[in-house]
């Protein structure tokens, strides 16, 4: 009897096992890469030469009278964008941009700061002679398309924010923890598990065509500016928490479209601020007047990419109404 039992064990020991290796299996025989270069985007990449030694890289596709320029969010990158570019291009001019320290862009240190990349994306606009754009921010770009509007609202003629950081309210304990917890070390040692899971937990259902996100993460750990990522990452939830822009962004007047999946994940923090993401949207929508809030059901933060139709087709009429 204990034979068989041993045998029982021994065979689900076995399983368990196989059913660990085929879950690990598609991330082992990815190509590897000497440079975040390297990385597999679906557009032609341009750089734009800006002060401070900063190359951004940057795709820009389509024409038209109105120009759409996008900001990736925290630890991402321009293709986050990639089924919004294919759609919107049909009308518009489409920029979409990686952000210093991520992406193709260059690595040098830089301070994180709301203010900085806001700074950025403003030379990047008079120097490539947009004039006024449609600014549209994901995540950590929404929060920086607010602060440029503010800043330099002569730069932007409508406003388009994808489940935006800067909603939400931190006190003081709450900053101090989250400049504790984010250092570049927890961004290099993450391990293939959890970016996995860090990245699934961006969906509602993480589509099949949102892999490519999980595999160009992974890929990114062999690179030489990888550990610049880090230090880029680290810094950039320093700027967000030491940026805060909650109590400014009634000051914003251009027309303003903001989308919030219902079931984003990440906003509010779950563990510090428990609560339903529509009371942190309807706040800072209500803050900011005559703006549109679009809440999508069945949809997490990465709305723009997991219900891009919604997206493209809001957008559109956005454009074309205001």
């Amino acid at each position: 009897m204990k034979t068989i039992q041993k045998m029982k064990i021994k065979s689900l020991s076995l399983l368990l096992l196989l059913l660990v290796s085929a879950c690990s299996a598609p991330y082992k025989n990815l190509t590897k890469i000497s440079s975040m270069s390297e990385l597999k985007y679906d557009y032609p990449v341009h750089f734009a030469d800006l002060n401070g030694g900063i190359k951004l890289a940057y795709i820009d596709e389509g024409k038209g009278s109105e120009t759409i320029l996008m900001i990736h969010g925290l630890g991402s990158y321009l293709p986050a964008w990639k089924k919004n570019i294919s759609e919107l291009s049909k009308n518009y001019r489409v920029i979409a941009v990686d952000l210093p320290g991520y992406g193709k862009s260059s690595k040098e240190p830089h301070s994180g700061l709301m203010t900085f990349y806001a700074g950025v994306i403003a030379e990047f606009i008079q120097k490539m002679e947009l004039g006024k754009v449609n600014l549209a921010g994901h995540s950590m770009g929404g929060q920086i398309s607010m602060v440029l509007t503010l800043e330099k609202p002569e730069l932007v003629k409508r406003l388009i924010l994808v489940d935006p950081a800067g909603f939400e309210v931190f006190h003081a304990g709450q900053k101090n923890w989250f400049k504790d917890v984010m250092t570049p070390n927890l961004v290099r040692l993450t391990t293939v598990e959890a970016i996995e899971t860090n990245l699934a937990s961006n969906f509602y259902r993480m589509p099949d065509d949102a892999r490519f996100m999980i595999e160009d993460r992974i890929i990114m750990r062999d690179a030489d500016d990888f550990e610049a990522y880090c230090l880029a990452v680290a810094r950039s939830v320093h700027g967000m928490i030491d940026e805060a822009v909650i109590d400014k962004i009634s000051g914003i007047k251009v027309p303003t479209l903001i989308f919030f999946g219902e079931n984003d994940m990440l906003i509010p923090n779950r563990y510090l601020n428990p609560g339903f993401t529509s009371r942190i949207a309807e706040t800072g929508a209500g803050l900011i007047k005559g703006s549109k809030l679009v809440m999508v059901p069945k949809c997490g933060h990465f709305m723009m990419f997991e219900k891009s139709e919604v997206f493209n087709t809001e957008a559109k009429n956005f454009i074309q109404s205001n």
